[in-house]
């Protein structure tokens, strides 16, 4: 695992970011621009990517080229889930019975996430807040720890509950998100899937980590997690994108077990 403030080159070599982007602007400016409306639910944030922006088509027509890889991580992918869920249900009752009664709503929550080339889907976590603190976050924002409105972070937020602290800090409120890998939505490996309010305000360099398959784990995962400003998280997720073998994939997973057990930069 990296130490703070090590560089992610140590975990995978520099490579040149692409530079060539059509606008600056936010997204939401750019579909107001163009009187784009705001898709409905299952559909596209916007449109396929490399109708919008040429200048994102690299990696995606590279995949074509890489069905192997493509297939191996895909089977990797439902071999980790299947096997995981099955060795862990005694544990994902024994979690979804302690958040039932200890506060009031559903174990599972369900919210959507924008994925692979901004689609959204429906992303499950255990709930480790109170219920409806969607309807609250609004009133939170003066006190983010960012300094970048694109990503939210407050170490002491007043919604999350009690068993919810322990399963944030742990980790453990994410294991839910192996159904999202078994489905297909997710990756073991690939950059952290936003929600539809941060990418509202994604740059057109920010929306290249929407050309691959988001996951429950990456580079900045294992490199500080949230500690890590968003700025240097996407640099973080190019990296990976530029870089991304099978066996990159692994090294990320095993790095991943003691990113977990440490906590570092979990909140």
């Amino acid at each position: 695992m990296l130490e703070n403030g090590q560089s992610a080159n140590t975990v995978i070599p520099t490579f040149p970011i692409h530079s060539q982007t059509i606008s600056r602007a936010p997204v939401h400016q750019w579909r107001a621009e163009h009187r784009l409306e705001k898709p409905s639910r299952k559909k596209s944030t916007r449109a396929d990517l490399r109708e919008i922006a040429p200048a994102f088509s690299d990696v995606a027509n590279s995949d074509q080229t890489r069905p192997a890889y493509l297939f191996a991580k895909r089977a990797l992918d439902i071999a980790v889930s299947a096997s995981a869920l099955l060795l862990l249900s005694p544990l994902l009752c024994v979690i979804a019975l302690a958040i039932r009664l200890t506060s009031r709503g559903p174990a599972i929550y369900r919210h959507t996430r924008v994925g692979l080339k901004g689609r959204e889907f429906t992303c499950f976590k255990f709930r480790s807040m109170a219920d409806k603190a969607d309807q609250l976050k609004d009133q939170l924002r003066e006190q983010n720890q960012h300094t970048d409105s694109r990503t939210f972070k407050m170490a002491r937020d007043p919604r999350v509950t009690a068993v919810g602290r322990v399963l944030r800090k742990s980790s453990l409120d994410e294991l839910p998100q192996l159904f999202n890998v078994l489905l297909g939505d997710m990756s073991l490996v690939g950059p952290r899937p936003p929600v539809p309010s941060e990418v509202e305000q994604y740059s057109w360099d920010d929306l290249r980590r929407l050309e691959v398959t988001p996951g429950l784990t990456c580079i900045w995962q294992v490199s500080g997690r949230s500690n890590i400003p968003f700025p240097k998280q996407l640099q973080m997720d190019i990296q990976y994108i530029e870089q991304r073998s099978l066996l990159l994939d692994i090294k990320l997973l095993l790095q991943t077990v003691p990113a977990v057990l440490t906590a570092n930069g979990a909140c």
